[in-house]
């Protein structure tokens, strides 16, 4: 908060320039007050020159017009200050929300709407009212003193210590202040997320379910904690008044109790009552302003700005924390253990008590027929299914514990379904990972063959239109998407259907050769026989292994090798076909063979 506060002043050097030498303008009438008053007593008054004791107040009021000009200027050179610090606040507030709500997959941040309406209109004020006082106080004080200093030196003596036991006693009480301010905001939020995040949207059925008794309990409970806190707030009153009394009321007192001595060693009558004048038309009142303003609007300034920057910049401490929770893989392996998943109480395990072993580096593909599992399992390695039973880990971390954020950084699932949007070609591309640089683009296109495709798009600059590309060319660019990415796992369930197997071929042989893992939910046996390990999923079983292995231990997978490359049923072609259209494979689940190469047709030439 501090750093925050010197930032906003020091990135506006030529705006405090210019109230600092107001500001010593605006000393004028404080520093000439008593002097004035003095030469008024002995040298016009007193020694029967009526005239010029008026002259010299006249000269008085002079010099309040001119501090009265200067502290107006004052005032527009403090809004070139605060104007922009709300700016900064309001773009941090708004930016900080966003974060949440998108980088940690948070619920709404609902008290971010009291940060932002309410907030940051109390720091706003408040700012502008601290500055105001501060930098009157100082000018007074200051001003006061110096006019004392010339006008009688050993009156400091009465006056100087006083003022710093007050100012003392004030300082020590602040931070108490403070804390009761801040629990006093805590309960404002808590109140805003309870009454508008909660109980707002839900008053028919609090009502229908006669919950008004439990809801007007949890809605008190911020209520009663805001009261406490004000209570608590008001008992700092008395040592405000007593720090006033020390400082600007004392030396008053000091001084016409040392009046008679004062008089016996030079100080003329004039002189006694300048000092008076500088104590109670300067120091008391600055004081008295400077201990109300900072005991008031300083303490929501202070306290609500701490709490917008705990909300949008976590400190050094916190941020150890979040390291730590959600805690962050160590890796990128997968572990499964005792995994069961079921899509209803009553349904039959679709995944029955899976233990799985994922290497770093390891390009696992995983086979069966259709309905055995095989889109659960990449779903539940993904993080988007949560076993009833069991725990995924992905780096030694539980996957179901992994904010979106460090998931979307680990790992990347490319489904069937490919998704592109309506922007650019390169948006679309780099969607993953924005700052990718465009040697790092160029060489993810060329490794998966997608060159064509690009150019004939206009390359990547070009504005795409998500319902001109067919299934197998949103595929090609959602695969480079992936292939562009951070993440280290990737999972690829069916995302080459669309492709024609020498384009699926090339596709895989890339992310094997990518830095990290690779798991393919295998849509032909030549997905199979490219990879290291095969994990044969049936009715909730796995069985694991080489293609050689399961071949000789698996009456299953040597039935899906040889209805893969079983030769197609003789087919009497159409006399005629539209151009483009694609009879390059059956519906999914099918374990027919692809009859025609989809890069033969008209719209998957690229690949």
């Amino acid at each position: 908060m501090r750093r925050l506060l010197r930032s906003s002043v020091r990135g506006r050097g030529p705006q405090v320039r210019r109230l600092a030498a107001w500001s010593l303008l605006q000393t004028l009438p404080a520093f000439l007050s008593g002097l004035l008053v003095a030469r008024a007593i002995d040298d016009g008054f007193l020694a029967g020159r009526t005239l010029t004791g008026f002259g010299w107040l006249g000269l008085l009021a002079l010099s309040v017009l001119a501090g009265g000009w200067a502290t107006r200027q004052t005032f527009l050179r403090l809004a070139d200050i605060v104007e922009p610090f709300r700016d900064e606040l309001i773009a941090r507030t708004v930016h900080g929300a966003l974060r949440r709500s998108t980088q940690t997959a948070a619920l709404a941040d609902s008290a971010s709407v009291a940060r932002l309406t309410q907030q940051v209109e109390i720091v706003r004020e408040a700012y502008a009212s601290v500055l105001l006082v501060v930098q009157g106080f100082i000018v007074t004080a200051v001003g006061a003193l110096l006019g004392l200093l010339t006008l009688a030196p050993v009156m400091l003596v009465l006056v100087l210590p006083p003022l710093a036991v007050g100012l003392g006693l004030f300082a020590l009480a602040l931070p108490g202040m403070a804390t009761r301010q801040r629990t006093s905001i805590l309960a404002d939020e808590l109140l805003a997320e309870t009454a508008a995040g909660t109980v707002a949207g839900a008053m028919r059925d609090v009502a229908a379910c006669g919950a008004e008794e439990q809801v007007t309990a949890m809605i008190g409970e911020p209520i009663d904690a805001q009261a406490h806190a004000t209570r608590e707030l008001a008992r700092f009153t008395a040592l405000r008044t007593v720090a006033v009394a020390i400082g600007g009321l004392l030396p008053m007192l000091l001084i016409l109790i040392a009046g008679r001595w004062l008089l016996q060693h030079g100080a003329s009558t004039g002189a006694i009552l300048g000092a008076l004048t500088y104590i109670a038309q300067g120091v008391h009142p600055a004081l008295q302003t400077l201990v109300r303003g900072l005991g008031n609007t300083g303490l929501w300034l202070f306290v609500t700005l701490a709490r917008i920057v705990e909300e949008t910049e976590a400190p050094a401490d916190t941020q150890a924390t979040e390291r730590l929770w959600p805690p962050q893989p160590r890796g990128h392996d997968v572990l499964l253990r005792n995994v069961t998943f079921s899509y209803g109480p009553t349904s039959e395990p679709v995944i029955d008590n899976l233990d799985l072993v994922i290497a770093e580096g390891e390009h696992l593909a995983v086979i069966g027929p259709s309905g055995a599992g095989k889109s659960t399992l990449a779903a539940l390695i993904a993080g988007l299914l949560e076993p009833q039973h069991g725990a995924v880990l992905l780096g030694g971390a539980a996957v179901a514990e992994l904010d979106a954020t460090t998931t979307a950084r680990c790992r990347t699932l490319i489904p069937q379904q490919a998704y592109v949007f309506a922007a650019t070609l390169r948006e679309n591309l780099a969607y993953l990972r924005p700052d990718a640089p465009d040697a790092m683009i160029d060489d993810a296109v060329d490794r998966l063959g997608a060159r064509t495709l690009i150019q004939r798009l206009g390359g990547p600059g070009a504005e795409l239109d998500p319902h001109a590309l067919s299934a197998g060319e949103r595929q090609l660019l959602t695969l480079v998407r992936s292939y562009i990415s951070p993440a280290r796992l990737v999972i690829l369930d069916e995302a080459t259907c669309h492709l024609d197997p020498a384009a699926e071929a090339r596709v895989e042989r890339a992310f094997a050769d990518r830095d990290g893992s690779l798991i393919v939910i295998a849509h032909r046996i030549s997905s199979a026989l490219r990879a290291r390990r095969v994990l044969l999923l049936d009715a909730g079983h796995a069985l694991q292994g080489t293609h050689d292995d399961l071949l000789l231990r698996s009456a299953l997978y040597r039935d899906l090798v040889g209805r893969w490359g079983a030769p197609p049923p003789r087919r009497t072609p159409p006399r005629s076909s539209p151009a483009g259209a694609d009879h390059s494979h059956a519906p999914r689940g099918s374990n027919a063979r692809p009859t025609t190469p989809l890069a033969r047709t008209s719209r998957h030439a690229n690949s």
